[in-house]
């Protein structure tokens, strides 16, 4: 409910919250004078104006009387008037780079209304929801990982083409998108997906997104094609460390000592991986440098999904379509500089229908990745969705592990456990201190509301 989320937000309470419904406050109201400063609370029923039926009761803090000889009513009254104009300038106010960059680097975002939502469901149903979305979400992700691994480095296919098959997959997306939106126009009651036009303009605006995404896929592909999938998420679990790193050098944001503390974890379990794939024979330092690169290009794409997100009025797919036309516009170049299309041309299998089906598949898999990760956040959470994907990386190490009938040592286990024990580690510590700021008032509302600003 929205009154009631804002009185329960940062800052503990304060007097903007009085005006969110504007004057639609109940008869009635509670007043007392509170501590030495003699600050005013109130006791508040906030009803909406379009469902009188929603209410949400609650002590709001509205700073001293606005006379010293006077009682908290008309304090009451000055602070719910203004707060309402605040209000919608605040909400006007666009976001500041720091502000964008701060949401993508933690991982924040508004989910109030969808939580609230769910909230009125029965718990059962909920329970069966998550449970399902999560399923969805693991079994897509270790799918398409085992296919891509397929695509690239099966001794049966012997296809030597990487940027094929990462463009290739950029082509099938771009193509079930615009499908969709076609469907979607022609059948507005069966499915709900926006239009999709493609402008020049926001396709520019769409660019350095796009570039830093055709660079996040390339490594993910090379990273996947030189070292085994049981090595994989070893090989990639440097994205976190980038995360804190780029928080201090782009927001001089400094990092709480027991997330240094899950950081250093993360590092010593990669390195101590490293050095068991060397001591097993298996290490290649091509694959494990495409997985550092990759890592980093996941925090920098998060970063530039948040900065363009406003130039496709916020929807991600209409970002996820441009992503993908301007990854194949600029994947030609490649192909050709780099000899792929020579050897696909070569290529025993080209008419094989088995291969062209394995390639659309993963495809579908690349499309479906991207939704069922936005619907595992929707029905969690963001620090669940973090959980969640660690596990799912635990899962898939040792299905490849059992798959590949590898035999691995002690200290190799060891390394795989220090990498999800010290991710898991932080989105604990990290989810441990967001609910510490929500939950402590701001210093600068308490301010302003002593002032009686």
């Amino acid at each position: 409910m929205e009154g009631s989320e804002g009185c329960q937000g940062r800052g503990g309470g304060s007097a903007a919250c009085t005006g969110i419904w504007g004057d639609q406050l109940s008869r009635g109201v509670s007043l007392r004078r509170v501590g030495a400063s003699g600050v005013c609370r109130k006791r508040v029923r906030l009803k909406h104006p379009e469902e009188p039926s929603e209410a949400a009761e609650s002590w709001v803090a509205v700073g001293p009387p606005t006379r010293p000889d006077s009682d908290c009513l008309g304090t009451v009254a000055l602070r719910g008037r203004w707060a309402a104009g605040s209000l919608r300038r605040r909400r006007k106010a666009p976001l500041k780079r720091s502000r964008i960059l701060h949401m993508a680097l933690m991982g924040t975002s508004d989910l109030s209304g969808e939580a609230e939502a769910s909230q009125g469901k029965p718990f059962l149903l909920r329970a069966l929801q998550i449970a399902l979305v999560v399923f969805l979400y693991w079994v897509t992700s270790i799918s398409m990982v085992f296919l891509n691994k397929y695509l690239l480095d099966s001794p049966s296919l012997q296809l030597d083409t990487p940027i094929f098959v990462t463009f290739y997959q950029c082509l099938v997306t771009a193509l079930l998108c615009k499908g969709l939106s076609t469907l979607s126009a022609c059948c507005p009651g069966a499915m709900e997906f926006p239009a999709l036009r493609l402008d020049l303009r926001v396709a520019r605006s769409v660019l350095p997104l796009s570039v830093v995404f055709i660079c996040m896929i390339t490594f993910n592909n090379l990273c996947l094609k030189y070292v085994g999938v049981a090595f994989y998420n070893v090989g990639r679990s440097l994205t976190t460390v980038f995360n804190v790193l780029l928080s201090y050098l782009l927001l001089k944001q400094t990092t709480s000592f027991y997330a240094l503390l899950t950081c250093g974890i993360i590092i010593g379990g990669f390195w101590l991986g490293v050095d068991q794939e060397g001591a097993e024979g298996t290490l290649s330092w091509t694959g494990t440098l495409f997985g550092v690169l990759a890592s980093l290009c996941v925090s920098l794409n998060a970063i530039y999904t948040k900065k363009v997100l406003p130039a496709v009025d916020g929807s991600i797919w209409r970002l996820t379509f441009y992503n993908n036309v301007n990854a194949c516009v600029l994947f030609l170049p490649l192909l050709l500089l780099l000899g792929e299309l020579q050897a696909l041309l070569r290529f025993a299998q080209l008419g094989s229908a088995h291969f062209w089906g394995m390639m659309t598949l993963g495809g579908l898999f690349g499309f479906a990745i991207g939704y069922v990760t936005g619907l595992q956040i929707k029905f969690t959470s963001p620090l669940t969705h973090n959980v969640s994907g660690t596990a799912k990386a635990c899962a898939q190490t040792v299905l490849a592990v059992l798959y590949y009938e590898e035999a691995k040592s002690f200290l190799w286990w060891t390394s795989n456990m220090m990498v999800l024990g010290g991710s898991s580690a932080y989105t604990w510590v990290r989810g441990w201190e967001m609910k510490k700021v929500q939950e402590e008032p701001s210093p600068k509302v308490e301010e302003k509301s002593s002032l009686g600003v």
